[in-house]
């Protein structure tokens, strides 16, 4: 449902927010051999969330990662918005365009009723779901890296 891209993202995330207070920037190589990620691939996502002014970013030998904004506003949502766009919110999942237009052309596909129910828990999930609740699940579970 989600590319790696996408989980990428949010593993990373998840990450970048759990490291200690003041710590400063984490560097891309930490991140990518503590969650056995390909550095390049998971570069280009970080910059992407940088760019959206999730992250911040860092070059050079002291430079990394680090959150821009508190992990109690950041949502599944807006992760998967910048990483995947908003197809998955949108699109039908047999016909060309969104569900919105082909509601209007009155051309539903045969699974539309039953996604549209699906979507909408999927949007409110991802909606409510922040990267502090997840950082708490992780820690909850014992687990040092995800």
């Amino acid at each position: 449902m989600l590319s790696n891209s996408c989980r990428y993202a949010i593993r990373a995330m998840i990450y970048i927010a759990n490291q200690p207070s003041g710590q400063g920037k984490t560097g891309i190589k930490q991140i990518a051999k503590d969650l056995e990620l390909p550095t390049p691939f998971l570069a280009k996502i970080l910059q992407q969330l940088a760019k959206q002014k999730i992250l911040s970013s860092l070059k050079g030998p002291h430079g990394g990662f680090s959150l821009l904004r508190d992990p109690s506003t950041i949502t599944l949502y807006d992760l998967i918005k910048t990483i995947d766009g908003d197809d998955i919110f949108t699109k039908c999942i047999i016909h060309d365009g969104s569900c919105t237009h082909v509601e209007a052309t009155n051309r539903p596909c045969p699974v539309h009723e039953d996604y549209s129910k699906v979507r909408s828990g999927l949007i409110k999930l991802f909606r409510t779901k922040k990267i502090s609740d997840l950082v708490e699940e992780v820690k909850k579970s014992g687990e040092i890296f995800i």
